[in-house]
């Protein structure tokens, strides 16, 4: 892999979220910048999406906004976006945030940030891309889905190696130095 350009993040929109995951949203959007890589995200202005981007983009960065056009129209996107750019629809939108990006990360979230990070770790699984993935796991967030990611290890739906497909960082310092130190994985014959 070569080097990092931008760093697609997957966050919640939701404004009505703890200080803990909205400072970590700010510091991942100026860790980011500071290391001279773009964010791309889901262009949205509110909740984590837009800590993220603010932060980004107030520390010099380029922030790639790519949201589906019948939400864009809602007149939800921030208007900091160095470049926003408008999907058909999300099945669009998700492939554009993995195409755009050299490395993917997930704070907290929902039920769409949950299904980006699963379709980028099975992307990955099955050989489509070889990104590095990282789970933000602030506050303990994603223990719950790591236990339930054990319990289908342990029943054998999951492939040992499926802990592989992605790391999980306990701060954003952690998660950037992961990112740095990434080493793409050689191909098996």
């Amino acid at each position: 892999m070569g080097a990092i350009r931008n760093v697609t993040v997957y966050c919640a929109s939701s404004r009505r979220l703890a200080d803990v995951y909205r400072e970590s949203a700010t510091a991942l959007g100026r860790a980011i910048a500071v290391r001279g890589w773009g964010v791309v995200y889901g262009g949205d202005r509110d909740g984590l999406m837009g800590l993220v981007a603010h932060a980004a983009s107030s520390a010099g960065g380029s922030v790639i906004g790519i949201m589906p056009q019948q939400l864009f129209k809602t007149g939800v996107a921030f208007d900091g976006c160095t470049e926003m750019v408008l999907a058909r629809d999300m099945r669009h939108r998700k492939e554009m945030l993995e195409d755009r990006c050299d490395a993917m990360i997930a704070l907290p979230g929902g039920l769409g940030t949950l299904e980006e990070f699963f379709e980028v770790i099975v992307g990955k699984q099955l050989g489509f891309h070889h990104k590095p993935i990282v789970l933000l796991n602030v506050q303990r967030y994603y223990d719950p889905l790591l236990a339930m990611i054990e319990h289908g290890i342990e029943h054998h739906f999951i492939k040992p190696e499926g802990r592989d497909l992605f790391f999980v960082a306990h701060s954003v310092e952690q998660a950037m130095e992961y990112l740095e130190e990434y080493q793409c994985p050689t191909p098996k014959p």
